[in-house]
């Protein structure tokens, strides 16, 4: 199984921090951003590699990041050779590239590099293991005005997603999907023919969306506190709560 992780973005909402720096390499309680996310993956046995795709802009940091880092699985650094927000591919975009060029016939796993977990989602690798159909993390947030922020699911007795919505105005449930994927190997395919349909390439959710209405989405709730890194305000939350762990 692949580890990707998509960190090719260029977090203009935390300048002037991610100027200059990736805001997957940010320091949270002393370490990178990414070395925490990572943290929380490595009792996922089945991982052989991991995969970071970033941008040529900070490509050299994250090589340099790489070649450092103590990372629980061998690690690869991939250049989507992006510049700016103007000609990036898109999240959808860039694990289409990543799973071209390293020319993937396995089983994936996909996470947001600004995405944090307190505790190990090790039992979402055991939990989608061997499963013929995709698989997507969910979060309670607990409140529909903030589950009005991110995409809205809503599952039967069996876990499934019934419905999904990208930022509703009136959501259905304040059950979230987050930035945590499984594609078995047999549906990567499926991810060619929804960028030749012409989809947003960008929002890695929406990929989901289009999905569950053509085969079973399964879900898994994240255990502990999840928390998606996207302004200064949940960057400091972040730094406090790492920080007393």
């Amino acid at each position: 199984m692949k580890l990707i992780v998509l960190a090719a973005g260029y977090a203009t909402r935390l300048y002037p921090l991610t100027k200059n720096l990736p805001k997957p390499l940010l320091s949270i309680a002393g370490r990178p951003m990414l070395e925490c996310l990572l943290a929380a993956t490595k009792s996922i046995r089945s991982i052989d590699q991991i995969i970071v795709i970033t941008n040529a802009r900070f490509a050299a940091q994250f090589e340099n990041w790489a070649a450092n880092a103590d990372t629980p699985f061998p690690t690869t650094i991939l250049n989507d050779r992006t510049t700016n927000n103007d000609n990036r591919l898109g999240a959808i975009g860039d694990l289409h590239k990543c799973i071209k060029e390293h020319l993937i016939d396995d089983d994936v796993i996909v996470i947001a590099g600004d995405n944090l977990f307190t505790e190990s989602i090790g039992d979402f690798g055991s939990f989608c293991a061997g499963k013929p159909t995709p698989c997507v993390g969910v979060y309670n947030v607990s409140s529909l005005e903030e589950a009005a922020k991110y995409g809205v699911v809503t599952i039967d007795d069996s876990a499934r997603i019934t419905s999904f919505e990208e930022k509703p105005k009136l959501p259905k449930s304040t059950l979230i999907s987050v930035a945590l994927y499984y594609y078995p190997r047999t549906t990567l395919s499926e991810i060619d023919r929804y960028l030749a349909e012409g989809n947003n390439p960008d929002q890695p959710g929406q990929l989901i969306q289009w999905l569950y209405p053509q085969t079973t989405v399964r879900t898994w709730p994240i255990p502990g506190q999840w928390l998606d890194i996207g302004s200064h305000e949940t960057l400091a939350e972040a730094q406090k709560i790492f920080e007393a762990m």
